[in-house]
C-alpha cells in the first residue's frame, strides 16, 4: 500500500469536494447545535439524491438559510418560503422546505427539553460514538437500532424527513457512529475523538 495519508480511504467519496469533508468532517464527533441542526437539514435535503448534489449546495443552503440558525427558520413565513422556492442554489422541493421550518422548531423544543439538541441526540450512542470495524462497503448497513430509535423519536417529536436511513447516514456524518473502513487513516483518526 502506498505511503499516503490518503491510502486505503474509503472508497465513496469520488470527487475533490466529496474527499475534503471526507477528510475533514465525516464521521468526526460533532457537538455543536448550529452544525448538527445543519448536518439534519443537509441529509434530509439529500433524499432522492446523492450527497455530491447537496454538498455542493451547501454554502447555498447556509445562506438561504441564515446559517442554519433554528429560531430564525422557525418564524419563516410564506413569503420567505416563496424565495426558497425560488432560490436556485437549493433544492427547491416544498416537502423539503416545509420540513426545515417544521424541523427548526422541534429543534427549538428539544433544546428547551434538554438543554441542547447535542445532550439530546447523544443519548441514542450512550453518549459516545460507536466505533465500526468495518472492512468493507458491503458491511456497512444502512440502518441499525440506533439510527431506528432516533428516527422514532425524533418523529414523534414532529421532525420531518427523519427516516431510519437518513438518521443513519446522519449519525455517520456527525460523528455519533465511526463507519469509516478500518483501512481508512480516517477511522484511526475518529476512533480517538469523542
Amino acid at each position: 500500500m502506498p505511503d499516503s495519508p490518503h491510502a486505503g480511504r474509503c472508497p465513496w467519496p469520488k470527487q475533490p469536494r466529496d474527499i475534503a469533508y471526507h477528510d475533514t468532517e465525516w464521521g468526526v464527533p460533532l457537538h455543536d447545535d448550529r452544525t448538527l441542526f445543519e448536518l439534519l437539514t443537509l441529509e434530509g435535503a439529500q433524499a432522492g439524491l446523492s450527497w455530491s448534489i447537496v454538498l455542493a449546495k451547501r454554502e447555498s443552503y447556509r445562506r438561504a438559510f441564515d446559517n442554519f440558525d433554528p429560531g430564525k427558520i422557525s418564524r419563516y413565513n410564506a413569503r420567505k418560503v416563496a424565495s426558497l422556492l425560488a432560490d436556485p442554489g437549493i433544492v427547491r422541493n416544498r416537502l423539503k422546505v416545509a420540513a426545515t421550518i417544521a424541523n427548526a422548531r422541534a429543534c427549538l423544543a428539544v433544546q428547551a427539553e434538554f438543554g441542547s439538541f447535542d445532550r439530546y441526540l447523544w443519548r441514542f450512542t450512550g453518549g459516545k460514538p460507536l466505533v465500526n470495524q468495518r472492512r468493507t462497503m458491503s458491511e456497512i448497513p444502512t440502518r441499525t437500532p440506533e439510527s431506528d430509535a432516533l428516527s422514532k423519536d425524533l418523529l414523534q417529536r414532529g421532525f420531518k424527513f427523519v427516516g431510519t436511513t437518513i438518521c443513519h447516514a446522519y449519525m455517520q456524518a456527525n460523528g455519533m457512529v465511526n463507519d469509516h473502513l478500518v483501512s481508512c487513516p480516517r477511522h484511526r483518526v475518529c476512533a480517538r475523538l469523542k
